[in-house]
């Protein structure tokens, strides 16, 4: 066998151990999503994502609107809108969720604001700093594709969440996908040094 021919099957194998590696990945993500979301809790975390100016992007928008409607079947849930303001965003994350949900109808008081996040881990950690002392159940509200890997952070910090999935726009989909396989990837590298 030639050189090239063999440097074409190596290739060749190599894909097809990460078509299975993404499939396996997709699947774990999948679970999460049809794992059924508790009908009554006691907190909802909201992660932060892209505001654009003051305007949230359609996947903030997508979590906000995902978590107002929980809100509303749940009169006694407290809320904490999660994400701090970066680079192009003219307020947090948290205070446009906060504008957000007070537009859907949900009374200000049961919003708690963490401001100062600027990726799911730090969502997580300083959110759970500000989860009120007598509240153990608590659900977080991400896009679908990113519960997994948000559910498994909470679980490495201690917090014993569910997950609320939000729908992913359409058109975000490919991107937001192979984004989180590669986000997961980094966290299963990542996580035993870290441990």
């Amino acid at each position: 066998m030639s050189l090239r021919k063999k440097l074409l099957v190596v290739a060749g194998v190599f894909f097809i151990i990460l078509l299975i590696y993404f499939a396996f990945l997709h699947m774990k993500i999948r679970e999460q999503i049809n794992s059924g979301v508790p009908k009554s809790t006691e907190f909802i975390i909201i992660l932060g994502a892209r505001v654009k100016g003051t305007e949230p992007s359609l996947s903030l928008q997508y979590r906000i609107d995902a978590a107002a409607d929980y809100l509303k079947l749940n009169p006694n849930t407290v809320a904490i809108a999660s994400g701090g303001k970066g680079p192009g965003e003219d307020i947090s994350e948290a205070e446009a969720i906060q504008i957000g949900l007070i537009a859907h109808g949900i009374d200000e008081a049961r919003i708690i604001l963490e401001d100062k996040s600027t990726s799911t881990v730090e969502n997580i950690k300083f959110s759970q700093k500000m989860i009120p002392d007598n509240l153990n159940k608590g659900l977080l509200v991400t896009n679908d594709f990113h519960i997994y890997r948000a559910k498994l952070i909470a679980k490495d910090h201690g917090l014993k969440v569910e997950g609320l999935p939000a729908k992913t726009p359409t058109i975000a989909i490919p991107k937001s996908y192979l984004r989180e396989y590669l986000a997961i990837t980094k966290y299963y590298l990542i996580k035993p040094r870290e441990s």
